[in-house]
């Protein structure tokens, strides 16, 4: 190719408008700028999969899988498209996990109650039982907050029984004052009804006691 063909080629910017000669400034600058975007741009994947660097700590629910890193390195991704892979599937696996953590709770809860209460059998009688007593004599709330928790529906039958304090309805307007209202939002606290805290259980426990005994 000579001179003036390859002269021709060069885009007018890179030109002086009037003797058409190259601008060697011109040229300089616009190579360092494509220079910089292309260290900038992502690079290919690692020499090896253990090459790669992941964070999982802002959610803590898995570490970097050699197996996964193994796959995904043989299909070229780079360190910021691995990232985003794990951050996707702990986007994804969040709400999934604790959807299966309610459930394993829930079967873990009902369990521990059809044991205490001596089979399904008499299970299923005492919590109609049960039920029944705290549609007439609980708070809709409060019924709910008990219902939630092996630990509530044994106070609850202890209410029933008439060894807990009472909760009976025209007794619930102490929930109006200060101390009441204190109690509801703990028993709505998800220390209470879903991680079971000892300690947080047991105050709401004396919570009652101080209020309705």
């Amino acid at each position: 190719m000579d001179v003036n063909h390859l002269n021709e080629e060069v885009p007018e910017k890179f030109k002086d408008t009037e003797t058409g000669e190259l601008k060697a400034d011109n040229l300089l600058k616009s190579y360092k700028e494509l220079e910089k975007k292309m260290s900038a741009a992502p690079t290919g994947a690692p020499e090896t999969p253990e090459d790669y660097c992941v964070d999982c700590s802002k959610h803590g629910l898995f570490e970097a899988d050699e197996s996964v890193n193994k796959r995904m390195h043989e299909i070229g991704l780079n360190n910021e498209q691995a990232q985003g892979v794990y951050d996707l599937a702990a986007e994804r696996m969040v709400p999934m996990i604790m959807e299966m953590a309610g459930e394993f709770e829930a079967e873990r809860e009902l369990e521990k109650l059809t044991q205490h209460f001596g089979g399904a059998e008499q299970w299923a009688q005492i919590s109609q039982q049960l039920l029944t007593f705290g549609r007439k004599t609980l708070r809709p709330d409060v019924l709910d907050a008990l219902a939630s928790s092996f630990e509530g529906i044994l106070a609850l039958e202890g209410m029933m029984k008439g060894e807990e304090p009472n909760l009976a309805t025209q007794d619930i307007k102490s929930t109006d004052s200060m101390e009441g209202k204190e109690l509801q939002s703990m028993m709505k606290d998800p220390k209470y009804w879903r991680d079971k805290d000892p300690a947080f259980v047991a105050k709401v426990t004396e919570g009652f006691k101080k209020l309705y005994g």
